[in-house]
């Protein structure tokens, strides 16, 4: 590295290199009588830190009592460290420290390059994995202790009562078909998260798409005594997406509506047309109101949304910012659902570069936004 150094121009081309850099890095030295300094930080590090670097102590920009260590030690045996570490904020960040010791020459001073890794989205990646192992394992363990139960009692105590045995195996089916849904939607989650990252291509006519699913949940409107009642955009265009999965989409928030929504009550189904994206996020009604999905600004593009009202109890405040979680569910509300609804909805309108909102606030009921870009004419 010494070598580099000594050519002509090497060293402005390698300050520059680094500035170009999307990792932080410091160069620290050793003082004496003094703790180690930083002599320089690119802008990576510039940005992360936010303080000026050349000059100021080790201590300042990194605080952390096992990194300072680290790197201390590495500084005086002139070794290799690595250590990993956390900064608290709004939003923690996890960080690995690599230092490696910067050859000066003999009888030059003892520096270390520190590069800095951030991990956080390999950090998060791995609970949401780790919580999602856990959150199926309860919910598949539950329905499964009950047949297990109930299969147990059919094989001894209600063998002979034929009254028992139809209450018992009316159950068993239901908890069956919850397995079965529950593995359905863990199958589809799956299915949308591998291609999430490719838009689609195709058209779709909402007004339709949203009057096709009302159809089709009709035999469950009819049960519980709720109406479905649409309200379309005259001329509203096609927006660009999969029929299918928009279908999955529509379905599973009018289906939560209905669920929620007490007999004789109405669900409102509304297609409004948004000529930007500020006009696409505008809240609907008095509330509380939270953006669960946001897509990247795009100048000139349009949306159709799609808003879905219910008459339920409503959800409080400090509940919507996880309401799109995997298995989240409002304490006090079951809808004898998965879990897995709202999750599924904003991974599909993640995909098609959508949004996805929620108003609600207790004893008000809930509008769940969905805003889809409109397809190219």
């Amino acid at each position: 590295m010494s070598e580099v150094a000594d050519r002509p121009g090497a060293g402005a081309a390698a300050q520059l290199i680094l500035e170009l850099l999307p990792e932080p890095v410091i160069l620290v030295r050793a003082v004496e009588d003094e703790g180690p300094e930083i002599a320089y930080g690119n802008k990576a590090a510039r940005e992360v830190f936010r303080i000026e670097l050349a000059g100021a102590p080790l201590g300042a920009a990194l605080r952390r009592p096992e990194v300072l260590e680290a790197i201390e030690g590495a500084l005086a045996t002139s070794t290799n460290a690595e250590v990993a570490f956390e900064t608290i904020g709004v939003q923690p960040r996890f960080w690995r420290a690599f230092a490696r010791p910067l050859d000066t020459g003999p009888g030059g001073p003892r520096q270390l390059v520190v590069v800095l890794r951030d991990e956080t989205d390999a950090h998060r990646t791995e609970r949401m994995r780790a919580d999602f192992l856990a959150n199926a394992s309860h919910e598949l363990r539950t329905p499964l202790a009950s047949l297990a139960g109930f299969v147990e009692t059919l094989r001894t105590h209600a063998k002979d009562d034929p009254e028992a045995r139809e209450k018992f195996l009316g159950i068993m089916a239901q908890q069956a078909t919850r397995m079965a849904r529950l593995v359905d939607d863990l199958l589809s989650l799956s299915r949308i998260e591998l291609n999430e990252h490719i838009a689609p291509s195709g058209k779709v006519d909402l007004a339709r798409t949203v009057q096709d699913v009302s159809d089709a949940i009709r035999p469950l409107t009819a049960e519980r005594g709720v109406i479905v009642a649409i309200t379309p955009e005259p001329g509203a265009p096609s927006v660009t997406g999969d029929r299918d999965q928009l279908v999955q989409v529509i379905q599973n928030l009018v289906d939560n509506a209905v669920k929620y929504t007490p007999s004789g009550g109405r669900v409102r189904v509304a297609l409004q047309f948004a000529a930007n994206l500020d006009a696409a996020r505008a809240p609907s009604r008095s509330g509380v109101g939270l953006s669960l999905l946001s897509p990247d600004a795009s100048d000139g593009q349009a949306y159709v949304v799609v808003r879905v009202t219910d008459e339920g109890p409503g959800i409080a405040r400090q509940h919507l910012p996880r309401l799109s979680e995997r298995f989240y569910r409002v304490e006090g509300q079951r809808s004898g659902g998965t879990g897995l609804g709202l999750a599924i909805v904003k991974h599909v309108v993640n995909r098609h570069r959508g949004g996805f909102a929620v108003e609600s606030a207790e004893g008000e009921g809930s509008t769940f936004s969905v805003y889809l870009p409109v397809a190219a004419s």
